[in-house]
């Protein structure tokens, strides 16, 4: 009963950290993008975690974990079973680390991730209700249907396919969501000007940096709560590699942005630093701490490299750099795996095919999703709305009715 008291609460401590992640992302939006759609992007941030939950209750938590199952769909029920004992008192057999109640909420933060994720990659010309209607198919069908495929023991955990917090099952399947919808929508007016990609900067920087820093602490519960126990020796590696390769990413595209662009950009600095956090997070329990910052490293050099390609080459406009973060590094971190896992079992090959199982559900499911929004309801705002910002159009709001920026 100690020790499962123990695990418990440092589960719940965790779940409250990558809760509090929800905070940095909704930061680190705002931040670099323009003041006239703060509302709107915090609007849909704060939905997410809402209506994340309340699926994730509903059918989510039993289409992740659906006990017996053919290994690539099933379902449980709707709703939380209660795990009480027939004298009416809470079942603690249900799991050697934490209860049953534990569990659904550490996992239903992380399902809200997958859509919020999105939101930073379409800010400021989307529409709102079709984003939301998005976001219940996403977060309530295609990531606990994804997720159970390994989470769930479906076939790719029977494959040998490794995870362990999501480079791939959380930030993947967001990053392929959000290249879809970036492609579907089209860019912001004025960010492209013959052929080339023009800046167009947030209005607070400090709120970024910010963002950042809230999901970096956040990190310690979103990989050292995956671990599913207060174990002292398998949680101190975890997050001494979660940390060591976060630092190693900031530096790398630090250096790599300063040579490249003759300038120290700061926002290159923030993003290589979530990218090593990406990275790491699919094998922070098999890597030594060495392995954890080469791949951090990778990761900067990655996220650099990423954001130019994404602007420059395939004309794709990303106000957050979220698929250079969550995609490119989510990619990078899970073959990583196969590369430098202590564990002889995990392999290069079965990594890239569980890499491109995800890819192919989430670019597919995305898709449908979208393309059907549309084709029907629509999901650009006018330019009128996006020229004079959706804070005004969507919620008859202004976040800073006091303190007017001159933006466009």
């Amino acid at each position: 009963m100690e020790l499962l008291t123990t695990n418990n609460v440092w589960m719940m401590i965790c779940t409250a950290l990558v809760f509090f992640m929800h905070l940095g992302f909704a930061c680190l939006e705002i931040g670099l993008t323009r003041q006239k759609n703060t509302i709107n992007i915090l609007f849909k941030n704060i939905f997410i975690i809402t209506i994340g939950l309340l699926l994730y209750c509903l059918v989510g938590f039993n289409l992740m974990y659906p006990g017996e199952f053919n290994g690539i769909i099933g379902f449980a029920g709707f709703g939380l079973d209660s795990p009480l004992t027939a004298e009416g008192a809470l079942d603690l057999t249900y799991n050697e680390g934490y209860t049953y109640w534990t569990d659904f909420l550490f996992q239903g933060m992380f399902a809200a991730t997958a859509a919020t994720i999105v939101s930073g990659a379409v800010a400021e010309r989307i529409k709102i209700v079709p984003f939301m209607i998005f976001t219940l198919i996403y977060v309530g069908l295609v990531y606990p249907i994804a997720g159970s495929w390994k989470w769930g023991g479906g076939f790719l955990q029977e494959m040998g396919f490794y995870d362990f917090a999501g480079s791939t099952l959380v930030h993947s399947v967001g990053g392929w969501a959000a290249v879809v919808a970036v492609c579907l929508l089209g860019p912001r007016i004025g960010k492209f000007k013959d052929g080339k990609a023009q800046a167009i900067p947030g209005h607070s920087i400090p709120l970024a940096t910010a963002g950042v820093l809230i999901l970096w602490l956040g990190w310690f519960g979103f990989n050292g709560g995956s671990v599913l126990s207060a174990d002292p020796g398998l949680t101190s590696l975890v997050l001494v590699t979660t940390c060591l390769a976060a630092a190693a990413g900031g530096i790398a595209a630090m250096i790599l942005s300063t040579v490249m662009y003759k300038n120290m950009d700061l926002t290159m600095f923030l993003n290589g630093i979530l990218g090593g956090l990406v990275g790491i997070t699919a094998g922070a329990d098999v890597v030594s701490p060495t392995s954890a910052i080469i791949i951090g490293l990778v990761a900067g050099v990655l996220i650099v490299l990423a954001v130019s390609f994404v602007d420059n080459k395939l004309k794709l406009d990303d106000p957050v750099g979220a698929i250079a973060v969550h995609l490119v590094c989510g990619i990078w971190g899970t073959l990583a795996v196969g590369i430098f896992s202590t564990n002889p079992e995990h392999s290069f090959l079965t990594q890239l095919i569980g890499v491109l199982c995800y890819a192919a559900i989430c670019v597919v499911s995305s898709f449908a999703i979208i393309y059907t929004l549309k084709k029907t309801v629509g999901i650009r705002v006018s330019e009128k709305e996006e020229i004079e910002g959706l804070d005004g159009h969507e919620h008859g709001m202004d976040a800073y009715p006091d303190f007017r920026l001159n933006d466009n």
